[in-house]
């Protein structure tokens, strides 16, 4: 017995295209066979976890017994972190789980969801499942044009999407336009501001701290993660900040246990390691001012970033640059799916890590 079992799903699950995530170092090595692969793809961590934070998982022995379904430790800490309730929290299988949670939460296929060109690809997933309608934004010098946002607001719009900086093109937005944003924008409309690289970030002066406003706006979602500064993106952990009502709609629709016990006590340890974040932020620093530097030497274009990558424009599709690094063992990422088909996104790696990038990708551009 056979049938359509696609005209059994529902019409967003049925026409999405699943999220692509960047080549593994284990897929380029089955593929062409090569020993030595540098993976600047993802915009992980080169440094890896912490120390203390390696102790506190070999430490956590009891693996047959559930997680703490609330997490009551890492809140407590997170509260005292940005000086909130724990009721303003929502934990996540990553910052991506409460992307999810909030279309889930406040959205249905006869509202609309708004956010801009060149943004995370997450936002026209999660709209797609619960088949609402996309109201995308024209993009100013790669970034949000929060003016053409608002405007796009209507009675039906119920969440926007503001990713800060912005993945995968590094723009950002200020404090001041972003407030201006949010004191004009309706209480119908949830805002949802992504700063999944708020710690590389927040060393701008104008950059905004979003997590502070959260009793000013309380139409406001802040989402943070662990897979970026912090090291911890195999563990799957980030959270939210936001009105205490807000919070209690995210944790009505969040997945039980939705949170691992090494997650738990790794993401806890991991935000009392001051020196560890400190030294993340100065790799970053220093491997951005290393690849802007080869970039201008090559006479490369690319979008001035805040986070922990860089884009770079190639002025031809960057499809056959991108293969020839992956024959040399240096996976980037190709961003065509955002629209970006001449750019590539490259990740801030260790010193050497770049310096075998700058070395394959000059190579490839001289030939």
């Amino acid at each position: 017995m056979s049938c359509d079992l696609f005209s059994l799903a529902t019409p967003g699950v049925s026409g999405l295209q699943p999220y692509r995530p960047g080549k593994s170092v284990e897929e380029l090595q089955r593929e062409l066979g090569l020993d030595n692969v540098i993976k600047l793809a993802s915009n992980e961590n080169p440094l890896g976890p912490s120390k203390i934070v390696l102790d506190a998982i070999s430490s956590t022995k009891d693996l047959s017994r559930y997680p703490d379904g609330n997490g009551f430790y890492l809140k407590k800490k997170l509260a005292e972190k940005h000086n909130v309730s724990v009721e303003n929290i929502t934990l996540g299988n990553g910052s991506n789980d409460i992307l999810e949670m909030a279309a889930h939460a406040f959205v249905t296929n006869q509202h609309e969801v708004i956010y801009s060109k060149h943004s995370f690809a997450v936002y026209p997933l999660v709209t797609q499942a619960v088949g609402a309608k996309h109201v995308i934004t024209q993009a100013t010098e790669w970034g949000h044009d929060l003016d053409a946002m608002l405007s796009s607001v209507n009675d039906n719009t119920r969440l926007m999407f503001i990713a800060n900086p912005n993945n995968p093109t590094g723009t950002w937005v200020d404090k001041n336009n972003l407030r201006n944003l949010l004191e004009k924008i309706p209480s119908h409309v949830i805002v949802l501001v992504d700063e999944a690289y708020f710690e590389y970030a927040k060393i701008e002066k104008e950059y905004p701290n979003c997590s502070s406003w959260i009793s000013d706006f309380h139409n406001l979602i802040v989402t943070r993660t662990f897979s970026k500064a912090y090291g911890l993106a195999a563990l799957r952990i980030g959270y939210s900040l936001s009105h205490s009502k807000i919070a209690d709609l995210l944790n009505r629709v969040r997945q039980p246990f939705n949170n691992n016990s090494l997650a738990l006590v790794a993401a806890e340890v991991a935000l009392q390691d001051s020196e560890y974040i400190e030294s993340s932020i100065k790799l970053n620093q220093s491997g951005m001012k290393q690849l802007t530097q080869a970039f201008d030497n090559m006479g490369l274009a690319y979008i001035p970033s805040k986070g922990n990558f860089i884009c770079v424009n190639f002025e031809q599709p960057a499809i056959e640059i991108y293969e020839n690094l992956l024959k040399s063992g240096v996976i980037v990422r190709p961003i065509s799916d955002y629209d970006m088909p001449n750019h590539l996104r490259i990740t801030i790696g260790l010193e050497h890590e770049n310096t075998k990038f700058i070395e394959e990708l000059e190579k490839i551009m001289t030939k």
